[in-house]
């Protein structure tokens, strides 16, 4: 049975990173839709204001109980956030609530010998909320790419973009339900699965930026191609590897090997696109999105090698 220690701290580290992933989704899908589709604008916008206001308890929960490594890892914020939070509403004219991502960046670490026994009735229900929420926002956006896909609607975000942020949805609430079934995530066991999921993911971005750079920057195009492509080998070299397989902890090297070139890339992106020398049509938190989901998947792959 899963330890309250462990129920609390794998629960605020997954609703601290994927609530603001989810709040971010919504933020980018709502900047894609065109005036006449008022509804799904509002829709999306709603999904944001929840997201939000889900995060804003969390990071409340949190302050003094996670541990350090995670804080550590820039996988919650970086410190490109808050401007690419403002450029971005300046772009979009989408309001972004900043106040969250300087509570974040204050976070206390967790304090030895803290009483955290009261904590888990308020995480549960905390879990519970996320899971609802996260729900509904994998329904609209199922729907989405059902009407995207027999052109009964038309938005700027790819189709593969929209099925992309559906599957992050999906994993969200299945990690959440596992621990709210007492079920502790356990890297060590589920680290093929990790690894399958997040090699996709960071294949998809690199191919999505590739998609949303100018034509002019041939350089950026080539070198965003090359990781999609290098990801997706690694992708199904995880996806056809066994459990038991001595080459396990070798893929794992090469895949934290990679994931660190691929988060540096996108680190100097995110600078890039900030400063205004990259010409594409990324919004600023875009890049600073996907830099924080490399940073999530490299502290799992640093955890592995760890253990």
């Amino acid at each position: 049975m899963i330890s309250k220690q462990t129920f609390i701290n794998q629960s605020l580290e997954l609703n601290l990173f994927f609530l603001r992933i989810m709040k971010e989704h919504s933020i980018f899908l709502e900047a894609a839709f065109g005036i006449k589709d008022r509804n799904l604008i509002d829709q999306a916008d709603a999904f944001k204001n929840e997201f939000t206001r889900l995060l804003s308890h969390a990071i409340y929960l949190s302050d003094g109980v996670v541990p350090s490594i995670v804080l550590r890892s820039n996988e919650i914020v970086t410190k490109y956030t808050s401007e690419a939070e403002k450029a971005t509403q300046f772009a979009t004219g989408i309001f972004i609530d900043s106040s969250l991502t300087a509570s974040e960046l204050s976070l206390s670490p967790s304090m030895y010998n803290r009483d955290i026994s009261t904590l888990t009735d308020h995480v549960y229900t905390l879990n519970q909320h996320s899971i609802a929420a996260t729900n509904m926002i994998i329904r609209f956006k199922s729907d989405l790419k059902n009407n995207v896909s027999s052109c009964r609607l038309f938005t700027t975000a790819y189709p593969l973009l929209i099925d992309h942020i559906l599957r992050e949805a999906i994993f969200f609430t299945e990690l959440l339900t596992r621990l709210q079934n007492g079920i502790a995530i356990d890297i060590k066991k589920d680290i093929l699965e990790q690894e399958t999921f997040w090699n996709r993911i960071m294949s998809e971005h690199s191919f999505f930026i590739r998609g949303l750079l100018d034509p002019t920057e041939v350089e950026l195009f080539d070198i965003t191609n090359n990781f999609g492509k290098e990801f997706e080998i690694l992708r199904k070299e995880a996806s056809a590897m066994n459990k038991s397989s001595f080459d396990l902890s070798g893929l794992t090297e090469k895949t934290l090997e990679e994931t660190i070139k691929l988060r540096n890339f996108k680190a100097q992106g995110t600078e890039g696109l900030l400063a205004c020398k990259i010409k594409s049509i990324i919004v600023p938190l875009l890049g600073d999105h996907v830099l924080r989901e490399a940073n999530h998947y490299l502290n799992l792959l640093q955890s592995y090698n760890n253990i």
